[in-house]
């Protein structure tokens, strides 16, 4: 049984390299491609689990109806200990999971570079503990969570989308940001009114000091995967 589950839920939303340092870090990878049609596992056993981003919200079955087995294995995940990371909408899964509410269209949409910054409740935990107080991450969102889970660790915050770090029991951490992200990702994006071009060029102006921070999460979340 390979180490880490990954449910990649679009063709665009693969766990790029985020799955390259989690192999650098020696684990082993199962990636389902569940928009695919790829069926998604039944149980989740010893191993971690990622959820990836995707164009939906979590409880959208009628569009992607393999949104119901993942919910379960994020379940499974929460009930058994088992180390969790969820991005973008594999964070807000976890957030509804957890009894947390999650929105679509909330509040104003987020695209490119942005600084998240990071709460005091952050200092103790296992991911995000020692970074930089404010460090940027790429986002493209307009769902977003509403409300965290009445016993979720409040993480890291921006003014216009609150939640966008938590963590729910020991070892299940959401995201609304997009960690795996590169900045030429974001020239594969549909035009949706703002300026493109320019998101890239701050983009590529930010990520020299945003890099190594998100390697070092993500190597975090190997060791605790490794150790769980």
């Amino acid at each position: 049984m390979r180490d880490v589950l990954i449910v990649q839920n679009a063709a665009s939303g693969g766990p790029r390299r985020m799955g390259d340092w989690l192999a650098a870090d020696g684990l082993e990878l199962e990636i389902v491609r569940a928009f695919e049609g790829a069926p998604v596992p039944d149980e989740l056993g010893e191993r971690a689990l990622v959820v990836l981003g995707g164009g939906y919200l979590p409880s959208e079955d009628d569009r992607a109806p393999w949104l119901a087995a993942t919910r379960a294995l994020v379940r499974e995940a929460l009930d058994e200990g088992r180390p969790y990371l969820g991005v973008c909408l594999g964070g807000q899964m976890l957030a509804e999971v957890a009894g947390g509410l999650v929105k679509g269209d909330a509040g104003e949409p987020e695209n490119g570079s942005t600084p998240i910054t990071l709460r005091p409740e952050a200092a103790d935990d296992a991911l995000f503990h020692g970074l930089p107080e404010v460090v940027t991450a790429i986002e493209h969102h307009k769902d977003a969570i509403v409300a965290l889970p009445q016993d979720a660790v409040w993480l890291a915050q921006t003014e216009a989308c609150p939640y966008q770090a938590f963590r729910v029991g020991p070892a299940a951490w959401g995201v609304q940001f997009h960690p795996e992200v590169s900045p030429e990702r974001m020239l594969e994006w549909d035009d949706h009114g703002f300026d493109l071009a320019a998101l890239h060029r701050q983009a590529l102006l930010d990520e020299p000091a945003a890099t190594p921070v998100w390697r070092e999460v993500v190597r975090r979340f190997a060791e605790v995967s490794r150790n769980s």
